[in-house]
């Protein structure tokens, strides 16, 4: 089974600029899903959404062309992509000629699909401003709350709560102090998070704290945002609850996965941090 340690995170390579996509390195999600308690039947829905913004290629007559991609790996797929195989593997068409932008599509999506276990779609979009606009994610930011924090790791659930002896509400909150290292080489990565949910409402002093707590963990941003979702169903059994973190760039690449009780397709809106 592959691990974190095996991949070539931390480690010195060589970078690859003709075509291979042996650099894709696989990691099982099973592991970090059984220490969250989630087994084979999902509690959620959901991709993982990545947006590259280093991709480079060759046309057939050598000139140089350079483009943005949307890969979108389903939350059913039973492996992660390691983030600097993925930066690795897209770096190795910078040398390669490629007939058009849908050769390439075709190509993104076989290689990064047979490594997931699962259909990956691929999007390739020109570079213009207008293409992925900048915007606020929506939601009610609670940062600005007036709140004592003394814990920054391990995440702790027990900052959670629901009022459940009053009406269930709608609501959306949306917090830019998350934060958690890579596992592999202690590298901060840095994210916002939005909380849509449906039900008792959520305690958001309560929230920000154990938002706050993943300051100082070591855990991949899929499995973060996986661990946010399962504990705040546990702690404050929503009726319906999606949570979308949107993590910085790093390697010109960002991963932000998207977590919801019910079947949805979240939209990829690129925010002031990316």
């Amino acid at each position: 089974m592959n691990t974190p340690e095996q991949s070539p995170l931390g480690k010195d390579v060589v970078y690859a600029d003709r075509y291979n996509p042996s650099l894709l390195f696989p990691i099982p999600r099973a592991e970090k899903r059984a220490e969250i308690g989630v087994a084979e039947d999902l509690p959620f829905h959901g991709a993982d959404i990545w947006n590259a913004y280093e991709l480079s290629w060759l046309d057939p007559r050598g000139k140089p062309v350079v483009g943005l991609a949307e890969f979108r790996v389903p939350v059913s797929s039973p492996n992660i992509i390691e983030s600097k195989s993925f930066k690795l593997y897209l770096n190795s068409f910078a040398q390669e000629r490629i007939a058009d932008a849908s050769t390439l599509s075709t190509t993104l999506m076989h290689d990064l699909s047979a490594v997931a276990g699962a259909v990956v779609s691929v999007e390739l979009s020109e570079c213009r401003s207008s293409s992925l606009p900048v915007v606020d994610m929506d939601g009610h930011l609670i940062d600005a709350l007036d709140i004592d924090v003394d814990h920054y790791g391990p995440p702790d659930a027990a900052f959670l709560s629901a009022d459940m002896g009053t009406t269930p509400i709608e609501e959306t909150l949306v917090s830019h102090l998350l934060r958690s290292n890579c596992p592999v080489t202690g590298q901060p990565d840095w994210g916002s998070v939005q909380i849509a949910y449906r039900g008792a409402p959520i305690d958001h002093a309560g929230l920000l704290r154990y938002l706050v707590s993943f300051r100082t963990h070591n855990e991949f941003h899929e499995q973060c945002v996986e661990r946010i979702f399962v504990d705040l169903m546990r702690q404050c059994a929503p009726q319906q609850l999606s949570v979308y973190g949107r993590y910085t760039r790093r390697g010109g690449l960002d991963i932000n996965p998207f977590r919801s009780s019910v079947p949805a397709t979240p939209g990829n809106p690129r925010t002031v941090r990316q």
